[in-house]
């Protein structure tokens, strides 16, 4: 098994820290794993990127032109990544902020409203964990007990308090994924 992921939307969405638990999850599940942010020298709003690979095979090169699964978190991302989903590939995304919506009809699309559950739990820095459990939801590849244990690891001890909330929102993300449309 080997999955081909990008992660993209706005810095501050937390979309590093989400290919970051989801490369130490497969860690933790003894998978090889590759993960390659990219961002602009923006803080906050500018647009950020991670390509993750998980795969029980040694990985060859970490950089990515087609990817297996897109997840989309803002229309820049839409736009840029839709055509680089390989056909028969899975795009999750959030509609909140999207204006042109996904147009292709050989892939796998998958909608979770993951800014407007986050804003239900009280707690907007969950968007991420939401987002990563429908993605969880559609292709499991990762244990939840091993996400679980990438919190643990790719969070400061200090924030450890915080973990329940995460995995809160994780499975709130698994059980509210809508779909487009299946192949």
């Amino acid at each position: 098994m080997t999955e081909e992921i990008i992660i993209a939307g706005f810095g501050g969405q937390g979309v590093l820290s989400m290919g970051k638990i989801l490369a130490y999850s497969g860690i933790m599940q003894d998978q090889e794993v590759s993960w390659m942010p990219s961002y602009g020298p923006e803080m906050r709003g500018g647009t950020a990127n991670v390509t993750v690979i998980l795969s029980d095979d040694r990985i060859s090169s970490p950089v990515l032109k087609k990817f297996d699964t897109a997840i989309i978190l803002n229309q820049q991302s839409m736009d840029k990544f839709e055509a680089d989903i390989k056909p028969g590939g899975t795009l999750l995304y959030d509609p909140n902020g999207i204006t042109r919506h996904p147009e292709r009809e050989d892939i796998n699309i998958f909608k979770i409203p993951g800014a407007a559950l986050a804003a239900e739990m009280g707690n907007p820095k969950t968007f991420n964990m939401i987002i990563l459990g429908g993605f969880l939801n559609v292709k499991p590849i990762v244990k939840i007990e091993n996400v679980k244990k990438g919190l643990e690891k790719s969070l400061p001890e200090r924030h450890h308090k915080l973990i329940p909330l995460n995995i809160e929102a994780i499975q709130k993300g698994i059980d509210s994924v809508e779909n487009v449309q299946v192949l």
